[in-house]
């Protein structure tokens, strides 16, 4: 018993997927994509001297403003600006209201001096100081004695005069430099208008001094546009991939300057190049990271489908490394060679077609950064566009079919998916096409397309050799019938193989409808049952014509001899080098599922059995092609044993055994859903009664019967 357990914990040690592992090589993949990336994003620094030709046509790597000439073209708008003035009418208002304060103040001194013996000057000192105190004017003392001196009427005659004046006057628009002019305007208005000289001086002076400016600067309209034309100034800027140098052109002052600011001339070493490539190169291997732990493709339980992934993206970053380091030779076009859809179509091939279609963004943005060195910045945009049209190219067209034709035949799609990318470009730029240069570039496009087929083909063997990789191709070849352990089910075990074959069609049509591996579940059928050749004649579907040997066993024998079987195939398929995924079948189908007759028959002879003895060590189901296979495996079983199986027995029976296995946890440690489950049982029905169909009874069998009857 404690043996038992022992073995039970063994077999259920998730081999393929420790935590260590998977981090070490996700750390890997993020060393290889840093060190690739990272001659391509170290900052260029030139060796040009002011006033020597150029070594070379020398483009801006950014896009960076001149601050300088931004500045100059800033004080240009400015000096082009002129200032605001505004007419303030109110101004004559004010002038207006003063002159009429003046003359009331004389009047009110008038009627003081009446009723005053003070001598005039006073009355004059206080009339000038009583200005001054209210309105900050003052006035000649000519001018304030001809007021004292004046009667009232006189008085009115001059306050009108002199308001008339000034109104007249500052109606118009008077400048600062205007206002002597328009002084004297309002004194001559004066002496047309008035005939008492006196006090037509008074007036005259008066309407002088309450002229002023009223055309005056406007600082706040002024101010706004100041910003105005400011925010209209556009910057000058060097942008990225504009030519500073060309060629043998003197490096004179202002080109030394603009070199000096988009940073070619700076000998200093900056981290920032290089932090960002870590982050960069951080977010796809974390993408890469969730992606593995989220999908249902291999990259999720097994560490070597990982490694295998990191091993293609490494081939890819080396070839394009290879293919960029060529394009430095001046090779026009050659960029366009690199077979970026082979690293697509060999992950469609070996581990999962979504993988592949994931792996084309990301191996489109990596190439756009090895390829940068005719991109004006980091990233070679029109690159990485091509890398994912011939990547995806090559997973669509090759879809699910293993064929060796079809790889080839996605050879031709994707050329002339590149051939068409690189047309684009062309018509694109609108400029004109040299035939001899579009020649060649798109008989590299071209060749891209068949030199990724090619190589795919060509590595395809070594890695499903070195990895034992179960790919579409190598599922084909070990369906063959002539395959030795099939045939040895076949010769030894004839009721196991065809047991088999029934379960691989089950098994195959519930994978298909659910959108798993269809393929993958019928090569695994094949081989689940392949321990049944080490006793064949222990299990029923090859006791034909002998007696059961199991009634000559105890229940404990008898157990045992059922439970080895799987592992007797897991061990057998390991030492033929099967891939693991076929080996995990023949672990994985019966899982820990209860062996109910030898159970029950222990307990009818008192033997007091414990129940975990008699369960399979599992593991369960893995993934959801294995827990497929192991209810189709007891469905085939089940129905094989029933007399008259009709569509409605079928149906029961099949939900039954899905409802019990769900309920015995069977299903525990797979992906299969509520919505999954009821998919498989309905389309293991159809099949089923596809196969056990009721036969029409002929008349001339039923004579055959009948005689057969009444000669018995």
């Amino acid at each position: 018993m404690t043996a038992n357990k022992n073995k039970k914990r063994k077999l259920q040690t998730p081999g393929t997927r420790h935590r260590s592992v998977r981090v070490g090589l996700f750390l890997l993949l993020g060393i290889l994509l840093y060190v690739s990336m990272l001659d391509n994003v170290q900052p260029e620094q030139l060796d040009v001297t002011l006033s020597e030709p150029a070594p070379e046509d020398i483009r801006s790597p950014i896009t960076v403003e001149h601050e300088a000439l931004t500045a100059e073209r800033e004080q240009e708008a400015l000096d082009e600006l002129d200032p605001s003035y505004v007419h303030r009418n109110d101004y004559v208002l004010m002038q207006t209201e003063k002159i009429n304060t003046i003359f009331e103040l004389a009047t009110e001194f008038q009627e003081a001096q009446n009723a005053d013996t003070a001598p005039l000057d006073d009355h004059v000192e206080q009339l000038q100081a009583t200005l001054e105190e209210e309105m900050d004017q003052s006035l000649p003392e000519e001018t304030l004695e001809i007021l004292l001196n004046e009667n009232e009427e006189q008085l009115m005659i001059g306050r009108d005069a002199a308001r008339n004046a000034v109104h007249e006057v500052m109606n118009e628009e008077i400048a600062v430099d205007d206002v002597p002019a328009a002084r004297e305007e309002a004194e001559e208005r004066i002496s047309m208008s008035m005939g008492n000289t006196q006090l037509q001086n008074a007036s005259a002076a008066i309407a002088s001094r309450m002229v002023t400016a009223n055309y005056i600067y406007d600082d706040e309209n002024t101010a706004e546009r100041r910003e105005e034309a400011l925010d209209e100034v556009e910057p000058v800027l060097i942008r990225e991939g504009e030519i500073l140098a060309q060629e043998g052109e003197i490096i004179d002052a202002e080109i030394y300057e603009q070199l000096s600011l988009t940073g070619l001339l700076d000998d200093e070493f900056s981290s920032f190049p290089y932090l960002g490539l870590l982050l960069f190169v951080g977010m796809i291997v974390t993408m890469v990271a969730f992606y593995a732990g989220q999908t249902s493709s291999p990259l999720r339980y097994s560490n070597q489908a990982l490694f295998l992934y990191v091993l293609v993206f490494f081939i890819m970053l080396a070839t394009m490394k290879v293919m960029s380091v060529l394009n430095l030779f001046d090779m026009e076009g050659i960029l366009w060679l690199t077979p970026i859809a082979l690293g697509t179509m060999l992950l469609a091939q070996l581990i999962s077609y979504r993988v592949a279609l994931y792996t084309a963004v990301l191996l489109a943005l990596v190439g756009s950064v090895i390829f940068n060195a005719e991109a004006t910045g980091n990233f070679h945009a029109t690159f990485m566009i091509y890398a994912l049209f011939s990547g995806l190219a090559g997973v669509f067209f090759l879809g699910k079919t293993p064929q060796v034709a079809k790889i080839l035949q996605s050879g031709a799609f994707i050329a002339l998916m590149n051939g068409l990318t690189v047309t684009s470009f062309y018509f694109l730029s609108n400029a004109p096409i040299t035939l001899e240069r579009y020649g060649v570039e798109i008989g590299f496009a071209v060749g891209s397309g068949f030199l990724a087929a090619v190589l795919t083909l060509g590595l395809m063997p070594f890695f499903e050799t070195g990895f034992n990789i179960l790919s579409k191709t190598k599922l084909i070849e070990l369906s063959n019938a002539n395959q030795p352990l099939l045939r040895k089910i076949l010769l030894e075990a004839p009721g196991t193989y065809h047991h088999s074959i029934m379960v691989a069609n089950l098994s195959e049509a519930a994978c298909e409808a659910i959108g798993t591996n269809g393929l993958l579940a019928r090569v695994g059928a094949y081989y689940h049952d392949l321990g049944k050749t080490k006793r064949p004649q222990y299990f029923i579907e090859n006791q034909m014509k002998i007696d059961n040997p199991h009634d000559r066993r105890s229940p404990d024998v008898s157990k045992q001899i059922i439970i080895d079987h799987p592992y007797d195939g897991a061990r057998m398929l390991e030492e033929h080098h099967f891939p693991k995924q076929i080996v995990d079948f023949a672990k994985q189908h019966h899982g820990t599922s209860l062996l109910k007759y030898f159970y029950h028959k222990a307990k009818e002879k008192d033997m007091e059995p414990d129940e975990a003895d008699y369960r399979y060590p599992g593991p369960k189901a893995q993934f959801k092609e294995s827990a497929v296979l192991g209810i189709a495996d007891s469905v085939e079983a089940a129905v094989r044993s029933m007399e008259a199986p009709t569509g409605e027995k079928i149906e029961k029976l099949v939900n039954d055994i899905i409802r019990d296995r769900l309920v015995d946890g069977q299903f525990d440690e797979c992906d299969l859903t509520m919505k999954e489950l009821s998919i498989i049982a309905n389309t293991m029905c159809e099949t089923l009664q596809g196969t056990f169909h009721s036969r029409i009874e002929y008349p001339e069998n039923r004579d055959v019967k009948e005689k057969k009857a009444n000669d018995g």
